[in-house]
């Protein structure tokens, strides 16, 4: 298999086996490693990485990188699966194809105060080419890329695609603020306007803040829930 090429600023680092690279990309980043690392583990039935960044704005500001990067990625398999390919984003990082779950974004940090800015924060990828356990159509609610008809899209080829694309919406973050990411996201989110549970509140799923807290309605008040909730300790 091809080691992958990265975009400038972007650096590749691969790990093997069980090795995971989201907690790789933590370790490193304690350690003190340079913004821009893509940590990556590229089998045959599934595709693992994480992305290290350098936030220069407080954690509440800085989790936008976990819906920039589901931009990216739905961008990135926009470009090499088949048009008829639909790929949605939910809030908290799950990612649907064609309307059936299909891996997950997750996102950690080293300072999970909301008003603090990080040291690092961390966000990776898991999605899965194959499932292992349960013929296609067993379980109706998962998939995964080849039985979507993506199997012409290549493990490294999406991996590259996805750090392309990713680095392109952070420059347009960075350029142009959170309005453009908001438009795009909005554009796929799944679950808007549909009832949804959140730990002991559950209500309807609104929208989201300008930082990507989500809007919940319950019958007596609307809640918001920081985006900052979902991160991985």
């Amino acid at each position: 298999m091809m080691e992958p090429t990265f975009p400038p600023l972007l650096q590749g680092q691969a790990v093997t086996g069980a090795d995971d690279p989201f907690e790789k990309a933590q370790a490193l980043s304690a350690l003190g490693c340079d913004a821009g690392l893509v940590v990556h583990n590229i089998q045959a039935d599934r595709l693992r990485a994480a992305m290290v960044f350098a936030p220069e704005v407080p954690l509440s500001k800085a989790v936008v990188m976990l819906p920039l990067c589901g931009i990216g990625l739905q961008s990135a398999l926009g470009a090499l699966a088949p048009p008829e390919v639909a790929v949605h984003l939910m809030w908290d990082g799950g990612i649907l194809v064609n309307g059936a779950a299909c891996g997950q974004l997750t996102i950690a940090t080293s300072d999970t105060n909301p008003e603090a800015t990080p040291d690092w924060l961390v966000v990776g990828l898991d999605i899965p080419f194959i499932r292992s356990g349960s013929a296609p159509g067993q379980i109706p609610e998962e998939t995964a890329l080849f039985e979507e008809g993506c199997g012409e899209v290549d493990q490294t080829r999406l991996l590259e695609s996805w750090s392309r694309h990713t680095l392109v919406w952070i420059n347009r973050w960075l350029d142009d603020g959170t309005a453009p990411v908001h438009r795009e996201w909005n554009g796929l989110a799944f679950g808007v306007g549909a009832p949804v549970t959140r730990g002991d509140l559950s209500g309807t799923f609104l929208g989201v803040d300008e930082n990507f807290g989500m809007l919940l309605r319950d019958d007596k008040t609307t809640h918001l829930i920081p985006l900052s909730t979902v991160l991985k300790g």
